[in-house]
């Protein structure tokens, strides 16, 4: 039996999403998170006008064993759009195979083609073979910023102050 077939990347479809949705949750488990996202908020954002996502598949035999998933950001100082990274995943039985390497030349290929600065993504301190495979790619690590996030009550909160400075006052 020869080496298995990997098709060449392409664009996930609407009839995709059954696999988005299993590559999203393998990707999950092994990053011991949980999806909460429904498959049709997702595809809303990947297939609605405009899309506010994209992504693309690998497949081997014709079977989605891998998953890129990014969106654009934009660097006001630079005037440049950026390639934000969102997720990226390859079925542990599939690594190895030059796929996610794949994915991150498509996503470049997509980020030259728009013209982008720069593309960006985080990884999860503790997943050293994901920092050894990105500084393979050429990518360095940022230390001179810090991700911050704000969400659940902080972020009601913040939404529900009552308006200061005549904000919300433009007609």
């Amino acid at each position: 039996m020869g080496a298995p077939d990997i098709a060449a990347l392409r664009p996930a479809q609407a009839a995709d999403m059954p696999a988005v949705m299993r590559l999203l949750r393998g990707l999950a488990a092994y990053e011991h998170l949980t999806v909460t996202a429904r498959e049709e908020d997702l595809a809303a954002a990947l297939f609605g006008a405009p899309p506010r996502l994209h992504a693309a598949l690998a497949e081997v035999d014709g079977v989605a064993v891998g998953l890129a998933v990014w969106f654009y950001t934009y660097a006001t100082f630079a005037g440049r759009p950026n390639l934000y990274v969102e997720d990226v995943f390859v079925e542990p039985a599939a690594r190895g195979r030059g796929i996610g390497r794949a994915c991150f030349r498509h996503m470049a290929r997509e980020a030259a083609r728009a013209g982008c600065l720069r593309m960006e993504w985080s990884v999860l301190n503790w997943n050293a073979s994901a920092r050894r495979f990105y500084a393979g790619l050429g990518a360095e690590t940022v230390t001179d910023w810090s991700v911050l996030r704000l969400t659940g009550d902080a972020l009601a909160a913040l939404a529900d102050e009552a308006p200061a400075c005549g904000e919300g006052n433009h007609g």
